[in-house]
């Protein structure tokens, strides 16, 4: 059959997609009281901000690792609340979770309806989506930047500036062994077949409050990606190029990767992510112990990971390591893996916006119009 041709594919504007939620209805308000949790959730939650104290005391890092829907559920004000107190000192998220993330902040809109879309040939196939962050990764590859910064820098500054052609070529000509001849090559490429003009490429972003890649740049918080080739909706667009992800990702794993080796006494929350997360995290720890080890260092320890989702963890209790292979919960990568991580884990059954919102209550305070209370229990539990 050989390989298609996505050149010849048709998208449409985005705001002709029917979009299912909104910046006005999702996003959190932190002077809101949150969510009521059961006991047994807030004790866990309790040992959380404990964790969370304690590291940042001891000057070590609370890196987060999230899913696309801790995005869509409107948590991005509680999560910038926490890096402007100085509570997350690593974001790291996945493709999706940067597509909601540049369609909230552009749009104000975003999420499709998937099953009818894919059935109409037009799931993913939106102009402005793959365009505009193709084109911020491409900018930011010149300036050393990786997925999450070249796009946080991307929407926080409306847009991004492009070399003119000819000096995309000297450098390509001049340095071709560079590592950033690379990245010339593939932006020169996608100026010349997709019409890209030198010069500012103005992208008006109105809804900048709800990104948190906006915010994170803005912060000085870094911010990586972890995407894969084929898995977001930038795949269903003429200007996909899996060199321009790849090249940003790969910075990305290495910076994430280093977050990780300075882990020692620090805090891993996984929220929401049940694949990227554990996967990318265990590849990081090894690479850290494997340099760790030539150094005659010890392996990275003292850390708490903390893995919140909505399913029920197999009704298996984390705390005491992983199951038998005879047993269902054996098979939950995003528990089984994280338990084998060193230090302590504990698995978190909460809907993931309520746990920030607590996490928030607790750790930066009560704000304007804000009852201050402690992590809330129904009366009745």
């Amino acid at each position: 059959m050989g390989a298609m041709d996505l050149l010849r594919l048709k998208v449409r504007p985005l705001a002709e997609r029917r979009s299912l939620t909104r910046v006005e209805d999702i996003l959190i308000d932190p002077s809101a009281a949150p969510a009521e949790l059961s006991a047994a959730q807030a004790d866990t939650v309790g040992a959380m901000v404990e964790a969370i104290g304690s590291a940042r005391k001891a000057g070590a890092p609370v890196i987060l690792m999230y899913g696309a829907h801790l995005i869509r559920n409107g948590a991005v004000p509680l999560l910038t609340g926490l890096m402007e107190a100085g509570f997350i000192q690593h974001l790291a998220t996945n493709g999706a979770g940067t597509i909601h993330d540049w369609e909230y902040a552009w749009l104000g809109k975003s999420t499709e309806g998937v099953e009818e879309n894919v059935a109409a040939g037009t799931f993913g196939a939106w102009d402005e989506t793959g365009r505009n962050i193709h084109l911020a990764l491409m900018a930011g590859a010149l300036q050393g930047l990786g997925y999450g910064q070249s796009l946080g820098k991307f929407i926080h500054e409306d847009g991004c500036e492009l070399p003119d052609p000819e000096t995309l070529a000297q450098v390509v000509g001049q340095f071709p062994a560079d590592p950033m001849a690379g990245a010339c090559c593939e932006l020169l490429s996608a100026m010349s077949r997709h019409g890209l003009a030198a010069g500012r490429h103005a992208v008006t972003h109105g809804w900048k409050h709800a990104s948190l890649l906006a915010q994170a740049w803005r912060l000085g918080v870094p911010v990586t990606v972890h995407p894969g080739i084929g898995y977001d909706i930038i795949s269903c667009h003429p200007m996909f190029n899996g060199a321009v992800i790849g090249r940003a990702a790969a910075l990305d794993f290495r910076t994430f990767a280093g977050a990780v080796e300075s882990l020692d006494g620090g805090v891993v929350l996984s929220i929401g992510s049940a694949i990227m997360a554990p996967q990318v995290f265990e590849k990081s720890l090894s690479c850290a112990h494997n340099l760790r080890f030539q150094q005659g260092r010890g392996p990275v320890s003292g850390h708490h990971i903390y893995v919140v989702d909505l399913q029920d963890g197999g009704g298996w209790d984390w705390t005491k390591g992983e199951p038998p292979k005879t047993n269902p919960a054996y098979y939950l990568r995003f528990c089984k893996s994280f338990s084998r991580m060193g230090g302590s884990m504990q698995y978190l059954q909460c809907d993931n916006a309520t746990l920030v919102h607590h996490l928030h209550r607790a750790l930066v305070g009560p704000v304007a119009g804000a009852k201050p209370t402690a992590p809330s229990v129904p009366a009745t539990a």
